[in-house]
């Protein structure tokens, strides 16, 4: 294997697990803080338990993702030295901001909300969960922002002096429009993920609770997970209405900037509809080994134009129609400058295939939308089994819809970043800058096996951890007991609240 493949799977095996706990982290710090301000608001002792509770699994989720996202920006230098420094002027920037802005801003009032509870009066110590939840949010903005750059390289142009790109508009980052459809599309499904954790936990503990000679504290269980049960479900059918709409955007936008992701998402290897006909949408398209032709197909006509267009009769260009017009020099975005500026520097290099990996971007679309769906269907069967105060049967198949109800979104959500990314293949900067020419010209293929040998053994003992300790604190409930919230004086120890 080439530096290039080790480069690309010990990115991609570090940047999937680390993906685990960020979408985790966005949304459970949001939900906390709802669950203590019903506590702040009303007063009434099972949302501070709650808070308590999801908040404990909620930290330790946190420092998880801190723990494995060190190494993702290291690898920029390690690993894609050639990428640095061709986009490091414009790539470098967001992800300072997110650094010294959006961390910082985080992982500052987290501190003040962990140790603050004796300390802070209650509306400040309030305070301090949504601050570390907007900084988590505004994380999230400036890397999105820096990805979105790699799918449609905006802001920018290239210097052959220096044989750099350079940023000419920053905004122009915040406006790109694959990061105005990325940003709601990945928040969303963020809180899909969150609330589905917090349905699956008190949904559990609701199966457990149904029986009938429950005792006056495990009554109260049962009204506080009942609330936490309903409120998570309900965020689980918003957010997923809302993964389907931003969706839909989003790949309206995709079809504009990279079109051959959205031939290759469909296995659309010749070019579909226009002139009356209806580009058709693949239930299952399975192609030949080399992945240049389709041997079978089943098709629903007329939807792919509908995701692609707004149209049923558009005319969506093929997998083989746009490698040849590519060849031939169609590669360029007349609208974009750093494609532009970079078109003759990129035809010495003499990139000849331009289709990513045909199988891998075909299923990961749709391994994403099947477990959103299903994560989807699972909320409202929540819903409609707690109607008129029933509980739940403690029985496998609430158990396993359970276990679904969280791994769907999650799981769903790492599909969907292996789909994004790639899709963009065979470029780092979709249409400016191979992933070939972007690896790090002294790493040979021994050093990064090694260290991505490494990585996976170090991030599989965390896993172990991280589950363990997921498990253990999750089975064990809410705190029976909550002692009154006292302001400690100056001269008392700080404590951690947990």
């Amino acid at each position: 294997m080439s530096p290039e493949t080790i480069a690309r799977w010990q990115f991609g095996i570090t940047t999937v697990y680390h993906y685990f706990f960020v979408p985790v982290t966005i949304a459970m710090s949001l939900l906390v803080a709802v669950m203590q301000t019903m506590w702040v608001r009303t007063g009434a002792d099972k949302y501070l338990r709650l808070t308590k509770f999801f908040g404990k699994l909620f930290l330790i989720n946190f420092a998880m993702g801190v723990v494995t996202g060190i190494v993702q920006e290291f690898q920029f230098g390690m690993n894609w030295s050639e990428y640095s420094r061709f986009v490091g002027d414009i790539f470098g920037a967001p992800l300072a901001l997110e650094a010294l802005l959006a961390f910082f801003l985080e992982s500052t009032f987290l501190g003040l909300w962990i140790f603050g509870w004796d300390r802070l009066p209650k509306k400040l110590h309030l305070a301090a969960i949504w601050l570390a939840s907007a900084g988590a949010t505004v994380s999230a903005v400036f890397i999105l922002a820096a990805n979105s750059f790699m799918q449609n390289p905006v802001g920018a142009t290239y210097n052959p002096f220096t044989d750099r790109a350079e940023m000419t508009d920053f905004g122009a980052l915040l406006t790109n429009p694959v990061f105005l459809a990325t940003f709601p599309h990945t928040l969303s499904a963020a809180y899909m993920t969150g609330s589905g954790l917090v349905l699956a936990i008190s949904g559990w503990h609701l199966a457990k609770l149904n029986k009938a000679d429950r005792t006056a504290q495990e009554d109260a269980d049962v009204s506080a997970f009942r609330w936490s049960t309903k409120f998570a479900a309900w965020v689980l059918l918003a957010s997923g209405a809302a993964v389907i709409l931003s969706g839909d955007f989003q790949g309206k936008v995709m079809y504009q900037v990279q079109p051959m992701k959205m031939a290759a998402a469909e296995a659309l290897y010749e070019t579909a509809g226009g002139d009356g006909e209806m580009a058709p949408f693949s239930l299952l398209t399975i192609g030949s080994l080399d992945g240049s032709r389709p041997i079978f197909e089943i098709h629903v006509p007329g939807v792919l134009g509908i995701l692609a267009k707004n149209d049923p009769y558009a005319r969506i260009e093929g997998i083989n129609n746009l490698q040849e017009s590519y060849r031939q020099g169609a590669l360029v975005n007349p609208n974009n400058a750093l494609q532009q500026a970079y078109s003759d520097k990129l035809a010495t290099i003499g990139i000849s295939d331009f289709t990513p990996n045909i199988p891998v971007t075909y299923w990961t679309f749709r391994i994403m939308m099947t477990l959103g769906f299903i994560a989807i269907a699972i909320g409202a069967w929540t819903l409609f089994t707690l109607r008129k105060d029933r509980l739940p049967k403690h029985s496998v198949l609430w158990s396993f819809l359970m276990l679904a109800v969280v791994l769907g979104p999650l799981f769903g959500n790492s599909a969907g970043w292996i789909f994004t990314e790639m899709g963009r293949q065979p470029w780092i900067v979709a249409g400016v800058l191979p992933t070939a020419s972007a690896v790090s010209p002294g790493v040979g293929v021994g050093s990064v096996f090694a260290t991505m040998v490494l990585y996976t053994l170090i991030y599989g003992a965390l896993a172990v951890v991280e589950v363990g300790l997921m498990i253990r604190y999750a089975k064990a409930g809410l705190p029976a007991e909550v002692a009154p919230v006292e302001i400690k004086g100056e001269d008392d120890v700080l404590s951690f609240a947990y």
